[in-house]
This record gives structure tokens, sequence and C-alpha cells, in this order.
């Protein structure tokens, strides 16, 4: 029986990011180029103030995989959803726009190196797994606040917040219509929703590399996602995600 080929439609939610936006894509499409997969890469430009479209459409021009998604600023979340849920890709992964994994790594998220799952997410924890140049204030940070969210909404899950996860277009379909995180905290209510559907979430440990310039700050941003996964938790609580 011959295996159906693999279509996979990268999501990269970017706000702000003209001046890394084009070295990643540059970087995607190189690798991409050489699988045998049907593919493309849907930039979600999430109301950005500088150049970011404008480099995307410089892409684009010579590489017609290349689709720039224009919406309104909402969030990273917000990006995400709007992304994953026009994409037509059997497979739909979400990939930071600093591309702090490498790329090669993605192979490992598709058939026919992993099979049989619902969600596939990243996972900077556990064997295998690398971390490169991360600060020990903001890995201490990043495992306080994975402690919480184990213990509030999704237990067993090392590492809820890395941003490289793939998805079968069945579970977007079945998750997305129901988030309404918008912000950094929106995989944590992706997660409980695909729990309470019975879907397969399994972890793919990868090599990770700190980037200074990320636009997640530490003090800032970590109160916000603690007020989110209180939200989430509330919303849990009243059944708004059991239909």
């Amino acid at each position: 029986m011959t295996e159906e080929p693999v279509r996979v439609s990268i999501v990269v939610p970017a706000f702000n990011e003209e001046a890394r936006v084009g070295s990643t894509l540059d970087d995607l499409t190189s690798f991409l180029r050489a699988q045998p997969w049907t593919w493309d890469v849907r930039v979600v430009d999430d109301g950005s103030a500088d150049g970011t479209a404008a480099v995307v459409e410089a892409r684009a021009r010579s590489c017609p995989q290349i689709v720039l998604q224009r919406e309104p600023h909402r969030g990273k979340g917000g990006a995400v959803k709007a992304g994953l849920l026009t994409a037509q890709g059997s497979y739909r992964f979400i990939c930071d726009a600093d591309l702090s994994m490498p790329v090669g790594e993605l192979p490992r998220f598709l058939p026919p190196q992993l099979t049989g799952f619902d969600i596939a997410i990243g996972s900077r924890e556990g064997h295998g797994a690398r971390r490169v140049d991360e600060p020990v204030i903001r890995h201490i940070a990043g495992r306080t606040f994975n402690y919480v969210v184990q213990r509030l909404m999704v237990p067993g899950i090392d590492d809820t917040q890395c941003g490289f996860k793939m998805f079968t277009a069945r579970a977007v379909e079945a998750i997305f219509p129901l988030v309404s995180i918008e912000g950094w905290a929106f995989d944590i209510e992706v997660l409980h929703i695909a729990r309470l559907k019975g879907m397969r979430v399994v972890e793919v440990p990868i090599e990770w590399h700190y980037r200074r310039e990320s636009q997640l700050h530490l003090m800032r941003d970590g109160m916000t996602m603690f007020r989110e996964l209180l939200r989430i938790r509330a919303r849990a609580a009243r059944g708004e995600y059991a239909r």
C-alpha cells in the first residue's frame, strides 16, 4: 500500500520581526526544497509596525510557497490560531520566527519518523533534549512556570511553552475553534482541550538555542501568562471546553 505524500504547512507567527524573518524564511525554504513533501510557509503578520510584511513579500516573489497572512495585532496565540485554521496542510507546524530550533529537527515531527499522533510538541526537557546558551534565571523561571502549569492544568507535559508544535489537520479543526487565549499561554489551553478530546499528544525532545532578541519579557509576560493560566482554569471549571 502506497503511503500518502506528506503535505505540511509551516505557520510562522511574526510581530515586528523585520530583522529576523528574512533569514528564517531562507533557512526554512532551503531545507524544505530538499524534502519529499508538498509544503508551504505561511507567515502570519500580527499587526507589525515595522517592515516585517515587506520582507515576507519580497521572499514570496521568488518563492510562491511563501504566503503572507496579515492579521490585526492580537498576540501570539491569536496569530497562531488564525494561521493554523487558514493553512491547508494535512500536517501544520508552528514555528517561532527566531528559528531557535534547527530546521533539521523538523522530520522528527512527521511520518515516517513519527506516526500515530494528533499533536507533537517540541520539548526542551527529557532525554535527548538540548538547551544552548539559555541563561540560568530564564531556565529557572521556565521550570517554575511549568511546575504550576502541571499542577493546575496539564499534568505530565514537561514543556508546554516550546514554540515548535506539529498538529494534524483534524486536531487543528477540533481544537482551535475553542481556543480563546490570544497571548503567550495559548499553548496551555490548546493542550487542555486536546486532553479533553482524548487526542494523542507526544513530546519530541529537540535541540533549542536561546535567542537574546526574544520578544518574551520575563517579568511582564510572566505575570500575563499566569493570569491567562487562571483564566483557562476558570473556563475549564465552567465546562466551556466540553463541547
